[in-house]
């Protein structure tokens, strides 16, 4: 069999069980999704903020420094400022060297709290809202989301950052073929996941309510903390 065909073939058992990393791929990919979702309520609902795209956030930062229409500087820096101090909190957690599973369970069990509280901000909200409620709701989505990132980068499964598409899509564009050491389709995936989140959550997010949203992201990272707790 052509190496590329056995690569292609050997791709999704290799999300469920890794022989390396066991579940986590698809597991990260279960929060790529997460990801997706939560942008799409805060770009569409909370003053076009990325939460979890701290690239998009910084530009935003700068579109809002200039008075540009449609940005909340507040808002984008509040986003930012929660990134970083999640992702200090789980550079805290990784030093406490609980292994990668328990570490996933612990992680999103932490952001399964904060985006909680982010729907239950948002339940009780007529959109458009407030600067301060927008804030908050961002201060905690973004806090959620360094979590996620600070936890999805020391796990190290390749090309599975949870957030950031570019390296992924440059390595599929890049790569003149599919590999079983190192397949094109993990970063297909991934941005597949980051797609199907974004367009769900901006479908619920404009016919239904940011709290339909949100409610599903929160139900995506209960379930994941659930598996890695059960694979510990």
């Amino acid at each position: 069999m052509p190496p590329e065909q056995a690569g292609a073939r050997g791709f999704l058992p290799s999300l469920v069980k890794d022989p390396k990393h066991g579940h986590l791929p698809i597991l990260l990919l279960a929060l790529t999704v997460v990801t997706g979702l939560v942008d799409a309520v805060s770009i569409l609902r909370l003053g076009r903020v990325f939460v979890a795209n701290m690239t998009g956030n910084v530009v935003f930062v700068g579109f809002a420094a200039a008075g540009a229409p449609g940005f909340s500087l507040v808002a984008s820096l509040v986003a930012l400022a929660g990134f970083l101090l999640g992702a200090t909190g789980g550079g805290r957690l990784i030093r406490r060297d609980l292994g990668r599973a328990r570490l996933l369970a612990v992680a999103t069990f932490v952001e399964f709290v904060l985006v909680s509280a982010a729907l239950g901000i948002a339940a009780s909200t007529h959109f458009p809202a407030p600067l301060a409620t927008i804030s908050s709701m961002a201060g905690l989505l973004a806090l959620a989301m360094g979590l996620q990132n600070a936890t999805a980068r020391h796990l190290a499964v390749p090309d599975l950052t949870t957030t950031v598409l570019t390296m992924a899509l440059t390595g599929v564009a890049a790569d003149s073929r599919v590999r079983s050491d190192h397949p094109r389709g993990r970063r297909v995936a991934l941005v597949l996941a980051m797609f199907a989140g974004a367009l769900v959550g901006a479908l619920l997010v404009i016919h239904v309510h940011v709290v339909a949203a949100l409610g599903i992201a929160a139900g995506l990272l209960l379930l994941v903390a659930t598996i890695a707790v059960r694979t510990t």
